[in-house]
C-alpha cells in the first residue's frame, strides 16, 4: 500500500520550503515577525517538531502559494 500526502500530512524542513517559495531564510522570518515591515499574517506558521527543530505543514505552504497567486 502507498502513502500519499492527501491522507499523511507531510512536515517541509526549513529548505524545503525556501525551496517551495522562493524567498530567502530571513524573509521566511521576517514574514512570521510581526514586528517586521514584511510581516504577512497569512504566512504559515512553523510547527515544532523537536526539542530544537521546526517544520511547516506542506498543506498549508501549498495554500500560502495559491492564495498569492489568486491575488495577482
Amino acid at each position: 500500500m502507498t502513502e500519499n500526502s492527501s491522507t499523511h500530512p507531510r512536515v517541509l524542513r526549513l529548505k524545503q520550503v525556501l525551496d517551495r517559495v522562493g524567498l530567502s531564510r530571513s524573509t521566511i522570518y521576517d514574514r512570521m515577525n510581526p514586528a517586521s515591515p514584511r510581516y504577512d499574517s497569512s504566512f504559515p506558521k512553523p510547527m515544532k517538531i523537536g526539542s530544537s527543530a521546526v517544520g511547516w505543514l506542506e498543506s498549508s505552504i501549498s495554500k500560502w502559494i495559491e492564495s498569492k497567486l489568486d491575488s495577482l
